[in-house]
């Protein structure tokens, strides 16, 4: 447990139910009751985060008045303070929320939420225990994924996971709109992707067998559309929430190619696919037609989403119709180009380059630093003198210290979603809770000299074998509170059994808000499949 000390005094073994737990915490004396003679009063800047508190506090049951009154809620600008850190202050007198912007305000928001008494009568107000709380994030990424390619889900339900991240300050959502098995994004350029490229005719039934026979024998479909997109945009930003799109390439693309044949290498008209797995099917990155489309598809990707961070996806890219090629051979040739790692490599730095010409900056799994990750690459061709750009973002998945180690120390950042860790669609004998809470995103053995490069974590749901809400949330809850924890709160403030405890507590919200979780004593089995 966590000791509260306050002026050499001790106050015992005091838990606050907050997740993820804050990083300071000082215990108070004298309460703070919150009640109909409480008031609030904020500045222009903090308005509109005061107006969802006093509407949040007015439909939990506690009216308050407007504006200033004899005891009261204040938002307070502390310009020292960095963007995510907050200050609560809770004393008999008043409860102060100090932060430099809108993005503090909202996570001490977030807590002071969590910090009111459950299932206790409101009408006579509400008892805050006297405290200080100094907190701030230990990481600046703090992601999560959804696969919406494999199966499409609709803007209602992304905004309910967009709510949860929020609760928990979660700020990056890794929005995986594009891959072998659907293209879920309007391009307006290019009608066809969604036309076709947004529907397949059947999907493969596992459960969890890439090699299975089974079929729905059901049409799949679904896009979002630009205006769509704008939407869950904007929303996201009102939960200090950044969308991070990833629009795959030069691999993952057989939706794409079925679309507009042209775009792939063996120029063959093919279907989108209904099974699952690693496709052969790649864009001709040789073909200036083929390079225009993407910067088309980007151009328009930037202008819906605002993320500085642009992902590019670049992983499992299977090299053998580059490798069957006659004009892809001869491009490899004119740039002295040896292996199709290099033309990877060469490929994405073309890529990042048009986007640094545009302000953004590209991202994209460690397959891009030209690695063999894979046991069906050839060796051969996966020597690779070409350098990624260094402006790039490297999103780890697979792999080993060493990997991390160079990229660290060849200056790259680095967010550590390593997939035997993080990834939520894998069962929770394989990544059980607590598995999933001890995750720590900088590497053991890295020098201590890169921790820095690390910038955090994501975990991912990749939704091959997820095609209902009910299997999507129960294998994301409750294990993206552990997440959160550890993108949060730090190393020497974590405690599992506190969490645990507090995760109990904070369940019963996920419950009364319709999600569906897997049950705490199951998602920390710990055995292990046969």
């Amino acid at each position: 447990m966590y000791l509260i000390i306050l002026s050499g005094i001790c106050f015992g073994q005091v838990n606050v139910n907050v997740l993820p737990h804050p990083n300071h915490i000082e215990l108070l004396r004298g309460n703070f009751l919150l009640d109909e003679k409480t008031g609030i009063v904020s500045n222009e800047e903090s308005e509109g985060v005061a107006a969802e508190l006093h509407f949040y506090l007015r439909d939990l049951g506690v009216p308050l008045q407007e504006g200033k009154a004899d005891k009261n809620i204040v938002f307070e600008k502390k310009a020292v303070l960095g963007k995510e850190e907050y200050e609560i202050n809770i004393d008999k007198k008043e409860v102060r929320l100090l932060a430099s912007g809108v993005t503090g305000w909202f996570y001490g928001i977030q807590t002071l939420k969590q910090l009111i008494p459950k299932d206790t009568e409101r009408s006579q107000g509400v008892v805050l225990s006297g405290m200080r709380i100094v907190d701030g994030p230990r990481f600046s990424w703090r992601a999560f994924m959804l696969d919406e390619s494999r199966h499409f889900r609709g803007k209602e339900g992304v905004k309910v996971l967009l709510d949860e991240m929020a609760r928990l300050k979660m700020n990056v959502f890794h929005w995986h709109l594009v891959d072998d098995q659907g293209w879920r994004v309007e391009i307006k350029k290019y009608p066809l992707l969604t036309q076709i490229g947004g529907t397949r005719s059947s999907t493969q039934v596992g459960p969890e067998k890439y090699d299975s026979p089974i079929q729905t024998g059901e049409r799949h479909s679904g896009f979002y559309t630009q205006e769509e997109i704008k939407e869950i945009v904007q929303y996201a930003a009102e939960k200090q929430i950044t969308v991070v799109p990833e629009i795959e390439m030069p691999g993952h693309a057989s939706a794409a190619i079925a679309s507009y044949p042209w775009l792939g290498a063996s120029k063959e008209k093919i279907d989108v696919p209904t099974t699952f797995g690693v496709f052969y099917n790649v864009y001709d990155v040789s073909d200036p037609k083929v390079i225009g489309f993407l910067q088309d598809v980007l151009d328009e990707i930037m202008a819906l989403f605002p993320s500085e961070v642009i992902h590019i996806g670049g992983d499992e890219v299977k090299y053998d119709q580059w490798k069957e090629s006659p004009s892809i051979q001869a491009y490899m040739a004119e740039k002295g180009l040896s292996t199709p790692a290099e033309l990877q490599v060469y490929f994405t730095n073309n890529i990042s380059a048009y986007l640094q010409s545009k302000g953004r900056r590209m991202m994209g799994w460690n397959e891009i630093l030209g690695l063999n990750l894979h046991h069906y690459q050839d060796e051969s061709d996966t020597q690779s003198d070409q350098e990624l750009a260094k402006e790039s973002v490297v999103h780890f998945w697979k792999g080993d210290l060493a990997m991390a180690t160079e990229a660290a120390s060849s200056d790259y950042d680095i967010v550590n979603s390593l997939h035997s860790n993080t990834y939520l669609n894998y069962a929770y004998r394989n990544i059980p809770l607590q598995m999933a809470y001890e995750y720590n995103p900088v590497p053991e053995g890295l020098d201590a000299r890169y921790h820095e490069k690390v910038i955090g974590l994501g975990c991912q749901m990749w939704t091959e074998w997820a095609p209902s809400k009910g299997q999507l949330h129960y294998q994301i809850f409750p294990r993206i509170a552990a997440y959160a924890e550890v993108g949060w709160t730090t190393l020497k403030q974590k405690d599992y059994t506190r969490f645990l405890s507090n995760l109990e507590l904070y369940s019963k919200g996920w419950a009364e808000r319709g999600i569906y979780f897997a049950p705490i004593p199951l998602a920390q089995s710990i055995e292990k499949s046969n």
